[in-house]
């Protein structure tokens, strides 16, 4: 079982809510992600991890029939995604394992006392892409597209000295944002079993397949 994620354009206020691309809504004390090693500009500040998406686990808890994620709270998926956004002089990971600091996943098991961080350019223009509202449905394991849990579309991992690892979201490649992970693939935020478990997000890891 799997959890496929469609997205779409919408009038509605998002924040606090399930939303792809946009601003994070981010519990209080818990700062925004930046790049680790990434450039510093001459006021100071760091180079930020894109922002993918911040999931309310409520939305999907009727679809999670498995229960593998928890029925509450929220959780919010980072990554170093500029190169792949067209960004062609910005640093790239490649495929493969994505070293530590280049991504992050942080949970709460709250979704209250949530601060909106805007990122913008020096012009004091957004730097994201229009947020996006989430729909989900339940597919097939190994289905394209964006998706949670399942497994990923390309599965060449296997287990690992970490043990099982789980999907817990994979983004594909998508040619109206201009995301493109090389020859069409796709990102995937994996995550121990037994961390899964625990309820330890922070432990995820990150790999991206290409055909």
């Amino acid at each position: 079982m799997a959890i496929k994620i469609t997205t779409g354009l919408t009038d509605c206020d998002l924040v606090g809510k399930s939303h792809w691309w946009g601003f994070a809504d981010l519990p209080d004390g818990v700062e925004y992600p930046c790049l680790k090693g990434g450039e510093v500009d001459d006021e100071g500040t760091e180079e930020t991890l894109t922002f993918i998406c911040q999931l309310r686990l409520e939305d999907v808890a009727p679809l999670d029939t498995e229960g593998a994620l928890p029925r509450e709270g929220m959780l919010w998926f980072f990554a170093d995604l500029d190169y792949f956004l067209g960004d062609l002089e910005a640093p790239c990971d490649g495929t493969g394992e994505w070293p530590e600091g280049s991504y992050k996943v942080i949970y709460s098991p709250h979704c209250d006392n949530l601060n909106t961080h805007k990122v913008c350019w020096a012009d004091g223009e957004s730097a994201c892409m229009p947020a996006e509202q989430m729909e989900f449905e339940q597919t097939e394991p190994y289905d394209g597209g964006h998706k949670l849990l399942g497994y990923p579309l390309m599965d060449e991992w296997g287990d690992t000295a970490d043990g099982e690892l789980r999907l817990l979201l994979q983004v594909d490649s998508e040619d109206r944002w201009g995301l493109r992970f090389f020859d069409m693939g796709t990102l995937c935020f994996l995550i121990g079993a037994e961390d899964l478990a625990a309820r330890r997000f922070d432990r995820a890891k990150v790999m991206m397949y290409s055909s």
